[in-house]
């Protein structure tokens, strides 16, 4: 898993039919300061209802995405699984 912001959404009228009920998001990751890393932004499914600006935990990894989703037959790559409230570490 990883921390990304949410920098925008994605409005699509067609899209495949596993994918019509999640909303899409435009995601980049940060570091724990909440720096970007990088400049290559990334599409994620949200699951949690995350809005622009909001600092949210993503997964990436094929085998999470397929348990989180219940099945294999979405093309999904990424999803948003929690909004960070906080992050504390010392």
């Amino acid at each position: 898993m990883l921390l990304a912001k949410v920098r925008g959404n994605i409005v699509a009228t067609q899209k495949d039919r596993y994918l019509t009920s999640h909303k899409l998001m435009i995601i980049r990751k940060i570091d724990l300061e909440g720096n970007y890393i990088g400049n290559q932004d990334a599409v994620a499914i949200d699951l949690v209802g995350a809005g622009i600006g909001e600092t949210v935990l993503v997964t990436q990894e094929g085998d999470a995405v397929f348990q989180i989703l219940g099945h294999r037959n979405a093309p999904v790559h990424t999803i948003i699984v929690a909004i960070v409230d906080k992050i504390n570490y010392t």
